[in-house]
């Protein structure tokens, strides 16, 4: 899996909550931003402002390379 890029942010947010975050990402052995950016996904998925799976976008391009000339004559 390649890097991600991340931005640093400063807010404010419910102390109880953070402890919740950060008492997951210790149990399950993660940073904390992956947990806070798994929320933050989640909560765009429930609004439905999702954001592009970078896996997904990255398999899609591979594919058009792969077969870009068979897409052509699926598409006439």
């Amino acid at each position: 899996m390649g890097t991600i890029d991340l931005s640093k942010f400063s807010s404010q947010a419910n102390p109880e909550i953070l402890s919740a975050l950060r008492q997951i990402a210790k149990i399950e052995g993660r940073k904390f931003h992956s947990v806070l950016d798994e929320a933050f996904r989640d909560f765009l998925n429930k609004k439905g402002a999702s954001t592009p799976n970078r896996q997904a976008l990255a398999g899609f391009a591979q594919s058009l390379n792969e077969f870009e000339d068979l897409y052509k004559e699926l598409a006439k």
